[in-house]
């Protein structure tokens, strides 16, 4: 019965996907139904998609072609909302508040292009997923054959993204296909370098990965090595008491996994010694390792080609984004002031998925267009007054463990916020230790109770490995805090010449 429903559904797509695009062909065009169709077009996409999602594909072809139609469905779904806030702008014949704050705004490229141009772009998009859903019919009778993986509620969209592992497929699988090829031996365990910038996924993607069903069966030991274990890349202390072990089953076959995050480089010399020590440590022998680090230098470490994990496409991330603002309840181009809003917000946010779930939290209580609007005016106010004092993006600053401005995030708190601290702790481990101010408390008191310094909990991820980001802020009685900066900035200039 399953496969007869997944037959059908997939004659469906087939068969809208050729209605849609046969009839732009026979028009010579892009008629004013376009829009409309692509919508069409891309829920029947969608519903393949997330299909797929909710089983555990196996093979390698399929999930090429899974992804080449999940790039698709997200950039189908931006253009669409793209087009049809220009639509709206045109119609209104003035550009948005939010519109006029900055010309890079996607929705005002889009105003100022051509009717050709936009019916072009259109037709690009239908003519790419006829091609990528050309096979959708087989595909979704093949997904009938694999087991399911999870099951959620339709209506809870939202809520699913933000307990899962977005946009990450296909690293995962690369991942587990390094995990459970034949092992070369106990003396020469096989490492997977895994490079990054700060905070784009490597952690969360590799937890992730041991927590598969698959992994778990293969391997009978797997241990997690922090950077508290490790240190500034001496490595050494691998096994001396530290270490977390992630699964333990002594009646899967004799193999360990260990997980490596280091803090900082580590030479070649240093490296060798590890996997010395590794190969003696444990009752059963090594056979994989997994290394994590910003530093592409370990990609020297692998025995296979280094896995650079990068930031979602613009697309990807602001279809994630806006799901979490919009709540999934309703499609953002149904509300094209909102989603003017939040397609600024989105690029403004640098594909962070912590900034997208924190900010998107925060849009989705009150989804009122002033509200979102001054909400989008405190984030450009705060970007561009550390660009506009001391030349440096404030994310970049935190990463240094330099303090930043917050007063024009959180204009509620009375006097200057500073935030001297971001990190993250293991909600797991300790749920009872994190504080009582959030950032949403920041954001909605008006209260002179924040005084002194304190800590903010920003942010607690509902997925593995359960991190909570902390910051720790403090706030000066300073009624002018921006007279001081220019003398501070100038005063360190100074101090670094020679």
């Amino acid at each position: 019965m399953e496969a007869l429903v997944s037959a059908a559904l997939g004659d469906l797509v087939s068969r809208s996907i050729s209605f849609a695009v046969d009839r732009w062909r026979k028009g010579g065009g892009i008629d004013q139904d376009a829009p409309q169709r692509l919508r069409r077009l891309l829920l029947r996409v969608q519903a393949v998609v997330e299909e797929a999602d909710r089983r555990r594909v196996t093979n390698q072809s399929m999930l090429r072609q899974l992804q080449l139609l999940r790039e698709g469905l997200y950039r189908g779904y931006y253009l669409l909302c793209a087009f049809m806030i220009s639509q709206d702008r045109e119609a209104t014949s003035h550009p948005s508040p939010s519109s006029a704050l900055s010309r890079f705004n996607p929705a005002k490229r889009l105003r100022r292009s051509t009717v050709s141009d936009r019916e072009a772009e259109l037709q690009e998009v239908l003519a790419g997923l006829e091609r990528m859903a050309s096979d959708t019919k087989e595909l979704v009778v093949f997904l009938s054959c694999y087991p399911p993986l999870m099951n959620r509620e339709p209506y809870s969209r939202h809520l699913w993204l933000e307990n899962c592992l977005f946009g990450r497929q296909a690293e995962q699988d690369r991942i587990i296909s390094f995990l459970l090829e034949p092992e070369a031996g106990p003396e020469h365990p096989s490492v997977l370098p895994v490079i990054g910038r700060p905070r784009v996924g490597k952690s969360t993607l590799v937890e992730h990965v041991c927590h598969d069903d698959r992994v778990r069966k293969h391997f009978s030991l797997i241990v997690f090595f922090g950077k508290c274990d490790t240190g500034d890349g001496k490595l050494l202390p691998l096994g001396d008491g530290g270490g977390v072990v992630k699964h333990r089953d002594l009646a899967s076959p004799g193999k360990s996994l260990v997980v490596i995050e280091l803090a900082a480089d580590a030479d070649e010399h240093t490296w060798g010694r590890t996997l010395c020590k590794l190969r003696g440590e444990y009752e059963v022998p090594v056979s994989k390792v997994v290394v994590t680090s910003r530093s592409d230098k370990i990609a020297s470490f692998g025995t296979t080609q280094a896995l650079e994990l990068n930031l979602l496409p613009r697309e990807a991330y602001w279809y994630y984004f806006k799901t979490v603002a919009f709540g999934g309840s309703t499609d953002a181009e149904e509300q094209p002031e909102l989603a003017d809003v939040c397609m600024e917000m989105a690029d403004l946010l640098n594909r962070s998925f912590l900034a997208a779930n924190q900010v998107g939290n925060l849009l989705r209580c009150n989804p009122c267009p002033q509200f979102w609007r001054r909400i989008l005016k405190c984030f450009k106010e705060y970007y561009s007054m550390h660009l506009r004092l001391f030349g440096e993006d404030p994310r970049d600053l935190l990463e240094n463990d330099r303090p930043v401005y917050l007063w024009k995030l959180f204009p509620n708190v009375d006097g200057a916020l500073i935030g001297y601290r971001f990190y993250k702790v293991c909600s797991a481990q300790q749920r009872d230790d994190l504080p009582t101010v959030t950032a949403d408390d920041l954001h909605h008191t008006r209260s002179a109770k924040f005084r002194g310094k304190f800590e903010v909990l920003i942010w607690r991820s509902r997925i593995p490995p359960y991190y909570s980001y902390l910051l720790s802020c403090g706030v000066q009685a300073s009624s002018s805090p921006l007279c001081e900066l220019p003398r501070n900035k100038q005063r360190k200039q100074q101090q670094q010449q020679p």
